[in-house]
Formats: C-alpha cells, structure tokens, sequence
C-alpha cells in the first residue's frame, strides 16, 4: 500500500488594511501602485507594480512590461529583482511588495466574480528563489488580495514547495 503524504498548509500572516502594516511596509505598497501605472500592458490589460526593499534601505521598483510576444513579457517581480541585481548585485532583498488593480477571479457557473489574491507566477517565484539563496536570506512577500487584505508570507519557500536550485548543479565528474 502505498501512503500519501500531505503537504503542509503554508502559514501566512493576514493583515486586514495597510494600516496595519509598518510604516515602511505602507511605503512600498504605495511606490507599487504608483509603479503599476507605468506598467506596458497593451494586450492584457494586467498592470502590475512591485517593489523591493533592500538590506541597506534602497527602494526599487518595477511594473509588468509585455510584448507582442508573449514569451517575451517581463513580470513586474522580475524586472524589479532584475534592476536590483543590475544596480546593487551586492545587496540582499528584505520584502517585496506586489499589487494590480486588476482583480477578476470568474467562477463561470454563477458568472461572478470572488475575491482573490494575487500571487507571483512561477517564473517569478523561482527568480526569488535565486534571490535568497544567493544571499542565504529570505525575503518577505507581501501580496493584496481585491478586498485589500494583506497576505505576508516569512519566504518564497512558502509559495514554492520543493524548489529547484543551484544547489542541484553542483556535482563532482
């Protein structure tokens, strides 16, 4: 017989408003909206913003960026690590904040719509990986659902069960 085993639940911490976040946190959420509005979303109409706030204190941000070409697109998560890379490759991410105005969860039986939290995709969450296991630290992530609760997830490993990493690629001939 063969046993299955569940996987745990990921724990989160669920904050009602942005004010119940720190000052800081507050601050990052409002550059990401402000970000989300320079997003170059033409087909989807998807606006994204992201911020990140860095060990040092440095804020930067990025907003969703598509083409034509789909496979081409950048999510907003990733050209912000991205710049962050770039411009600070020294400096570890501390929280990463992402929002979109854009909320639409069909339940096609009932046609309506129900509340729903936006969460990286998965390219974006293994590029987060990356992140912290580059700099051995976690990052916090903090997400809105279309009610404006707060989702803050301790690390990407709670979005991202049995990740790959380079750790796999190291190996002796």
């Amino acid at each position: 017989m063969i046993k299955k085993k569940r996987v745990q639940k990921e724990k989160y911490i669920k904050y009602k408003s942005l004010d119940q976040l720190e000052d800081i946190e507050k601050k990052l959420f409002t550059i990401a909206f402000d970000k989300m509005e320079n997003a170059y979303a033409p087909y989807s109409n998807f606006h994204v913003g992201s911020t990140l706030l860095l060990e040092d204190g440095t804020i930067v941000s990025g907003s969703n960026q598509e083409n034509a070409s789909y496979g081409l697109s950048m999510c907003a998560e990733r050209v912000a690590l991205f710049n962050a890379g770039a411009n600070y490759p020294d400096i570890p991410v501390k929280k990463l904040v992402v929002v979109t105005k854009n909320y639409k969860k069909a339940d096609k039986k009932n046609n309506t719509h129900e509340n729903c939290i936006l969460a990286p995709c998965g390219a974006c969450r293994q590029v987060i990986m990356e992140y912290e296991n580059r700099f051995n630290s976690d990052i916090e992530i903090f997400l809105m659902d279309s009610k404006g609760s707060i989702y803050k997830f301790e690390t990407v490993k709670q979005l991202l069960p049995f990740a790959f990493g380079g750790y796999f690629l190291n190996y002796n001939q």
